[in-house]
């Protein structure tokens, strides 16, 4: 890889660990290997490369050039900028990859040309490009800017340093690159530990030196509420660590549009009814209040799924953040929840009697479901964690379950 890898990486902390480790252990491989061939430099490895042994300089005349329907793109053009800078800002690595360290021509430019000018990231976008550099030109061609960007981070791996302290690339026949899978991420949890602006846009630089391509943000969880909510300001004001560790709306919109221009999704992480703690400190009677020798003991359990005041909030709550976030998915979470004070709650119990339920795993169905058709309503589909599946509840057949558990789950 390209130890401008390394280099963003090392700047961010939690958020980023893994892909630092991950990049840190393939250039350690490349430098202790011979690095006899031009692949040495590619991370992840392309669908398929094939290489000559002719060797070009980049001087600082080299410029990128578009062409196509999608050259006029707002996200192509800074793409453009981003990589003209990592090219002669960044060190490359110190050591040529191939047979010849010789330059035998210069490469004045690489021609970028995008098909469609379409913009829309989700599930599906082709991320597909064919690069190749030989005869002393540069061709990058892509079906949509999001194809140009993983070409261009492709393109920017090959450069390395020669003795002069120049800048040269060997002769790429022609790549063909397309991803393995459509869906290729990393969550960051905001709550348990706040993350600041500059570690969160680090870390989606990091992703994007990796091709990665959605950013599964935990912004909230039982330890804090840092979301700033429109709707409801009081739950943040008083859910949040405090008044500083908070992402504003122009926060969040920064993260989307910054992680967009890189090619990255953000899906939002909302989990109930558990893990909710952080909600309840602002929004009276929203969790389940729990009962010790059948009297409140002033603790509080999930989210209470029987009154209409919870649904009338999970309403409003839930269509501004199909607003925020345009991804078409939304995680509503689902792990990891206690029966133990809707057990205790009398109210619960006299609506459980009522409705004719038994099995508390039939409320937390309930809940679900309800939640689901709420979700869906607003045009957005959705994803949950696998407890919910493993705990046999009957849910809604597009429902994506995020495994993150071992167990029997290849089984299920």
């Amino acid at each position: 890889p390209n130890i401008h890898t390394l280099l963003c990486t090392l700047h961010a902390n939690m958020g980023s660990t893994a892909l630092f480790f991950l990049s840190l252990f393939t250039i350690f491989s490349w430098i202790s290997a011979d690095a006899s061939t031009t692949s040495d430099l590619l991370w992840p490895q392309p669908s398929s490369m094939k290489f000559g042994t002719a060797v070009y300089s980049i001087d600082h005349d080299f410029v990128f050039k578009a062409s196509g329907a999608g050259a006029s793109s707002n996200i192509l053009r800074g793409a453009l900028t981003r990589y003209q800078n990592i090219l002669f800002d960044v060190p490359p690595p110190l050591r040529p990859s191939g047979n010849s360290a010789v330059p035998t021509g210069t490469l004045p430019d690489l021609m970028v040309e995008v098909s469609s000018d379409d913009e829309t990231l989700n599930l599906n976008t082709d991320e597909s490009y064919t690069l190749s550099v030989t005869g002393g030109k540069g061709s990058l061609t892509a079906q949509n800017v999001y194809g140009a960007l993983r070409g261009l981070e492709t393109f920017s791996q090959l450069i390395y340093g020669t003795s002069d302290d120049g800048r040269a690339i060997n002769e790429v026949t022609e790549i063909q690159d397309k991803p393995r899978f459509n869906y290729r991420g990393t969550m960051i949890d905001t709550s348990r530990h706040f993350l600041n602006m500059k570690t969160i846009l680090t870390h989606v630089d990091a992703m994007s030196y990796n091709k990665l391509n959605v950013l599964h943000w935990h912004i909230v969880d039982d330890q804090s509420f840092p979301y700033a909510s429109i709707t409801f300001p009081n739950i943040t004001a008083q859910g949040a660590f405090d008044s500083v560790h908070v992402y504003s709306q122009e926060d969040v919109a920064m993260v989307i549009n910054y992680a967009k221009n890189r090619g990255i999704r953000v899906i939002p992480e909302f989990d109930t009814p558990g893990h909710s703690q952080s909600w309840g400190k602002g929004h009276a009677g929203l969790l389940t209040p729990c009962y010790s020798n059948g009297k409140p003991d002033g603790s509080f359990g999930p989210i209470n799924p029987v009154p209409d005041s919870t649904w009338e909030f999970m309403s409003s709550f839930y269509k501004e953040i199909a607003q925020v976030f345009p991804d078409n998915y939304v995680h509503l979470g689902g792990d990891e929840v206690s029966f133990n004070c809707w057990k205790s709650n009398p109210d619960i119990q006299a609506w459980m009697k009522k409705n004719g339920y038994t099995d508390y795993s039939k409320l937390e169905e309930y809940y679900e479901n309800k939640l689901l058709d709420l979700v869906e309503n607003l045009n957005k589909s959705y994803v949950v964690w696998q407890e919910i599946f493993d705990n046999g509840l009957k849910i809604k057949m597009d429902t994506v379950i995020d495994v993150w558990k071992g167990g029997n789950w290849q089984k299920e």
